[in-house]
């Protein structure tokens, strides 16, 4: 995603090297009280939710990801990536946050 594909909002958060998070995997972040999931794609986009599911609190950047969505690892119960809205179960969705890679490499995450 480049720059300019989301509105990222007033506060940016700069999560560091896209490159640090190999493609195809997620990692969690805890910033103070905000807790998120950064999942990078087999074809290096990058999506931002919350580190937890809906469903059993799972860790979803452990979960397995596939045709923009994640798996959680505890349910194997899928969210779409770009909206963490549920796919195929009735559990709820989890939050997704704006993100890009700036022009240097680095992801930034629109929070509130």
């Amino acid at each position: 995603m480049s720059t300019t594909a989301p509105t990222l909002g007033s506060a940016v958060l700069n999560l560091g090297r896209a490159e640090r998070i190999p493609m195809g995997e997620g990692r969690a972040i805890h910033i103070g009280d905000l807790s998120i999931a950064v999942f990078r794609t087999r074809q290096g986009q990058i999506f931002v939710t919350d580190a937890a599911c809906s469903h059993k609190g799972g860790p979803l950047a452990d979960g397995t990801i596939g045709n923009r969505t994640i798996v959680c690892p505890l349910h194997a119960c899928g969210y779409d990536l770009e909206t963490g809205a549920a796919v195929g179960h009735g559990c709820g969705g989890v939050k997704s946050y704006p993100a890009a890679v700036s022009d240097d490499g680095d992801i930034l995450v629109g929070v509130e």
